[in-house]
């Protein structure tokens, strides 16, 4: 009669990597009141940037209308630039709360993250702050004189260039905005390619339909039709897409 071995039964234990390191209990209730906390925050913070920007205003202001050399500036409307004022200063104290708010919201989300996600976390962070205030830099060096430029000397014999102050900032404002927006694609790759969803060998496949995409985002983001503008915009979004596919691959994925 043979004996047949016991059969032992070994316990995984659990990844490191996907434990949460800080885990406490919440209720429901307990989250909701944290968000709301966390909201106040940030709109005080908003505040007190819209309110300090407020009094350096027209040095901002200066500042924004240095690209349109040669350009006489009008408000066609009474108050048109005490309004224009308040906007300016509402934009610009967002931007400068903007980290405040950021650090609010990974305080909220950082004890529902395991290891693994906090690890990928500050590159995320860091990297989408870092080419947001790029693409904002790109904009108004490259893009914003290009464009204006464009516009200044088209019909330039015909008319006159006198601008209304506020058709101006809104141009100005969306084309810099969207374009720290789209500064934003090797952080995208970054995050797709961590999820496991697209590889680098994918993302360098696909590289017709990217300079498809990045020609159509060039012609929609700029707001001169001149190939010049366009080209810049599209020839940044080429270059940030190809240097993510080389981040993605020195991480190994």
């Amino acid at each position: 009669m043979t004996s047949t071995p016991n059969k032992t039964t070994l316990n995984e234990s659990p990844d490191p990597l996907q434990e949460l390191p800080d885990e406490v209990e919440m209720s429901f209730f307990d989250h909701l009141e944290e968000l709301r906390w966390r909201i106040f925050y940030s709109l005080i913070a908003i505040v007190i940037g819209w309110v300090g920007c407020f009094f350096f205003v027209k040095p901002i202001v200066q500042l924004l209308e240095a690209p349109a050399v040669g350009v006489k500036f009008i408000q066609v409307a009474p108050g048109e630039f005490f309004f224009l004022s308040f906007k300016v200063a509402g934009y610009t104290g967002i931007l400068f709360a903007s980290p405040f708010i950021l650090y609010q919201v990974i305080q909220f989300v950082l004890p529902g993250l395991t290891r693994s996600e906090r690890r990928l976390l500050a590159p995320v962070v860091l990297g989408s702050g870092v080419l947001f205030f790029a693409g904002l830099a790109f904009a108004y060096v490259a893009l914003i004189p290009a464009a204006l430029n464009f516009f200044i000397t088209y019909g330039a014999d015909v008319v006159e260039a006198a601008w209304s102050i506020e058709r101006y900032f809104e141009l100005i404002l969306g084309l810099m905005f969207f374009t720290g927006l789209a500064f934003q694609v090797p952080v995208v790759q970054m995050i797709l390619a961590w999820l496991g969803i697209v590889s680098s060998g994918l993302m360098l496949r696909g590289w017709r339909l990217v300079i498809l995409g990045s020609v159509i985002l060039g012609a929609v983001i700029t707001p001169s039709t001149d190939p010049l503008t366009q080209s810049l915009l599209a020839g940044a979004v080429l270059g940030l897409y190809f240097g993510g596919i080389g981040v993605v691959k020195l991480s190994g994925r």
